[in-house]
């Protein structure tokens, strides 16, 4: 039976045709959560993209042969995820899978672009500012003298992702608005011919503020990854300082780690 996208009618044919779900219904995990991690394993791999139908709980529980607070359960865990949504009259519906972002000096853009994500890019802020003491010293110039700020919405499949805060000094490249919400930082600075050569990066993890949430469609107090980054160019030269927030729901950084000899 052929998998359907977003156009497809819940209860008709369901993009969980082909795939086979197993279950162990001899398990000591519950079946929701099995249900749950094999969904969620489909999102990640692909088998299941943004804009596929599952159907709705009626239709899932009789195709699947479970209960209906089984699935709705684990629908439920999955929507708490930003994986699924559900929409009156389509049924529940995939929207994205988690971004997992390698830990490496590469730009967010050009990280979602090769996964096909999608990226799309809003500037709330391009303007010059005196430096404030700590863009100053990661930037290496004087405090209060001109440095270039950029503030960015970036999205993915219409959801946002984070809120991107970076400042450059004023000689570097010129910022146009409209190249910043076509492509990425980092394109740009090669563009013009910088060589971007290593990083000193950060990352943490606090609460949203209500502003922050309501700019990232998450609740206040809801989990946020934070990245503080400094690159430099082959001459050793500072060319970028950002300070980055993330939507923990929808991003991950990925880590390899070997052992020392």
């Amino acid at each position: 039976m052929a998998r359907t996208r977003g156009a497809a009618r819940a209860g008709s044919v369901s993009a969980l045709d082909p795939l086979g779900f197993a279950l162990d219904r001899g398990s000591p995990v519950p079946l929701y959560h099995q249900l749950a991690q094999q969904l969620e394993a489909a999102i990640a791999d692909g088998s299941l993209a943004p804009g596929d139908l599952l159907g709705n709980e009626v239709d899932l529980s009789v195709r699947l042969g479970l209960s209906r607070p089984t699935v709705r359960q684990a629908i439920q865990s999955l929507v708490d995820k930003g994986l699924l949504v559900r929409r009156r009259g389509v049924g529940t519906q995939v929207v994205h899978s988690q971004v997992k972002r390698p830990l490496e000096l590469s730009s967010l853009y050009d990280d979602l672009e090769a996964a096909g994500q999608g990226p799309t890019t809003r500037v709330v802020r391009n303007e010059r500012v005196p430096a404030p003491a700590d863009v100053a010293a990661a930037l290496g110039v004087a405090e209060g003298a001109e440095v270039t700020v950029l503030e960015r919405l970036r999205s993915t499949h219409g959801q946002p992702v984070a809120i991107l805060c970076n400042y450059l000094p004023t000689d570097l490249l010129d910022p146009d608005t409209a190249r910043l919400e076509a492509t990425g930082l980092y394109r740009m600075m090669r563009a013009v011919g910088i060589t971007l050569h290593s990083a000193h990066q950060t990352v943490g993890a606090r609460r949203a503020t209500a502003e922050e949430g309501t700019r990232l469609d998450e609740q206040e107090g809801a989990a946020l990854l934070t990245m503080q980054r400094t690159a430099y160019d082959d001459t050793g030269r500072a060319v970028e300082y950002g300070t980055h927030i993330y939507r923990a729901s929808r991003y991950a950084f990925d880590f390899q780690l070997m052992v020392r000899s």
